[in-house]
């Protein structure tokens, strides 16, 4: 394997040469199969595009139908009442360990900008986590691991399949995204985590079929292997985020039943899927503004009803989706709102079954647990609670065009001020960020983009102004929204020229690009 990013401080203690050879080995044993199946997603998007529809896979039916359950939760995954997710860096390592949530998620995917010293760091952060070494100090405030306390069970997402890791090669070619994350955090810390008595466990993105979800078990099975680990030791929870993947939740727990920690409602990025596979369909995809689509509207209803369902019937978790308020020190008045709604919405995933759910910010955990020990009481999970009343079809997956709401200026106008924002930060470094008093990270800036894109190439007129939404709408908004922020304390004339040129490509160019992080991880150093 050839490093070309920078060997910076401790970075050694990571990216020994054993390391390393076993990422290489992942790499050579299964990149290829990787660029197949990032092919067939191609090819189905055409198929879509075309006109084709989305359905349960007929070739599939005897294992939807099938007398088959999941492995028992593992040791730390029994009680996943709440689970915060972050970035990997030194303060949120140490926060989301301390928050008295049940879960970390440990994330190297959409809460982090890939920036190789953040990709490298965070391998360190989390070494240093489980050893009980981590600590560090900021604007005279220190920063620690509550000594002796129970800490968060800590669950890695890497990249998804769709990510390289552009400072590492292997025979020439960029090694994986998601196995460089993954390679790295097994070889290092997979016996850690097992010395204290849990084990590696993992977050999947991003997966459109089953066939990527076997791809991983794959992957799980051989690292194993190689490193005389049992196997099903690793535990792994999928994010049903693409729009395909709904349709596959069975034979997705399937394929990794025997590392399988159940499925998760990764609701920002379904929003963003369902926009970007039926962008080119008009008006029966077309989704009101992002922040007027809630958890209520019917095909949302469907996609979590079905995934509570299908992960009891199989005997796993089923993970609700994110709190994403931002809590605020200065003004009482929207927190109170704010945390009504959060509440709210716990109370509906709490209430339809779901064993646990997410949240942004450790302040966020207390209101999160006591919703849910409302419910579970001292029983760890609700799996049992089969919701055998549900059942959900293809048509009801799909009633995208029943979602109540409009499309104003205000939303036009927010999708551009968010997504200028957000990849601002994002090009420096920051790949979790506070804007409005809402936690934004790579899922909501696709959605901000897509809703402009697909717009645009429908012909859609602003509900309160008539104003149809073009390119040279767009482009005025740009300016002014941009004019606004500069007027701001901190702002940073080139993350900003670069994040317009970047947004506009994303958001106004004629060709759809698949993912924001491609061009934008291709403008990185």
């Amino acid at each position: 394997m050839e490093i070309t990013g920078p060997m910076l401080d401790r970075f050694d203690e990571i990216l020994t040469p054993e390391a390393l050879d076993f990422v290489a080995t992942l790499q050579r044993e299964f990149g290829a199969r990787r660029l197949e199946l990032l092919e067939a997603r191609q090819a189905r998007q055409a198929e879509l595009s075309a006109g084709g529809m989305l359905d349960f896979l007929p070739e599939t039916k005897e294992i939807r139908e099938g007398d088959w359950r999941v492995a028992p939760p593992a040791p730390g995954l029994e009680d996943r009442r709440v689970e915060i997710t972050g970035p990997v860096d030194k303060k949120m390592t140490i926060n989301a360990l301390n928050s008295g949530a049940k879960v970390w998620l440990a994330d190297f995917e959409d809460a982090n900008s890939p920036l190789w010293e953040n990709c490298v760091a965070g391998h360190l952060n989390l070494r240093d986590a489980l050893d009980r070494t981590i600590d560090f100090e900021t604007g005279g405030k220190a920063y620690a691991l509550k000594p002796d306390a129970e800490l968060a069970t800590v669950v890695v997402r890497p990249r998804g399949w769709h990510l390289d890791e552009k400072h590492a090669a292997v025979d020439g070619k960029p090694v994986s995204g998601s196995l460089f994350d993954f390679g790295l955090y097994f070889f290092h810390c997979a016996q850690r985590q097992i010395d204290k008595g849990k084990g590696p466990y993992f977050y999947l993105p991003k997966i459109e079929s089953h066939l990527e979800a076997r791809l991983w078990n794959d992957v799980f099975t051989r690292a194993q292997e190689l490193l005389g680990i049992p196997y099903g030791t690793i535990r792994a929870t999928v994010l049903i985020e693409t729009y395909p993947a709904a349709f596959e939740m069975e034979e997705i727990l399937y394929e990794l039943r025997d590392h399988s920690a159940g499925l998760n409602a990764g609701r920002w990025d379904y929003l963003f899927s369902v926009i970007k596979k039926f962008r080119t369909r008009g008006r029966e995809f077309l989704l009101p503004e992002r922040n007027a689509v809630t958890m209520t509207a019917p095909f949302m209803r469907a996609y979590t009803e079905l995934l509570v369902r299908t992960c009891h019937k199989r005997g796993a978790h089923a993970i609700g989706g994110m709190a994403a308020f931002i809590p605020s020190r200065k003004d009482p008045e929207v927190n109170a709102v704010a945390l009504e709604k959060v509440r709210a919405d716990k109370t509906r995933e709490s209430g339809d079954g779901f064993d646990g759910s997410w949240v942004a910010h450790p302040d966020l955990v207390p209101i999160c647990r006591e919703v849910f020990d409302g419910v579970l009481g001292s029983r760890p999970n609700q799996i049992d609670r089969l919701r055998e009343d549900v059942s959900v079809t293809a048509a009801d997956l799909l009633a995208v065009s029943e979602t109540p709401g409009e499309i104003t200026e205000a939303g036009l106008r927010n999708n551009v001020d968010v997504a200028l924002r957000y990849l601002a930060a994002w090009m420096g470094g920051l790949g979790a960020v506070a804007i409005h008093n809402l936690m934004e990270d790579a899922a909501t800036a696709e959605i901000s983009r897509s809703q402009i894109w697909q717009w645009i190439h429908n012909d859609i007129t602003l509900a309160d102004t008539g104003a149809q939404v073009t390119k040279e709408l767009v482009e005025q908004i740009i300016s002014e929204e941009l004019a606004k922020i500069a007027a701001e304390p901190g702002y940073d004339e080139k993350l900003f020229d670069q994040a317009t040129a970047l947004f506009k490509e994303v958001a106004l160019d004629d060709d759809f690009a698949e993912f924001l992080t491609l061009p934008a991880y291709a403008r990185m150093p």
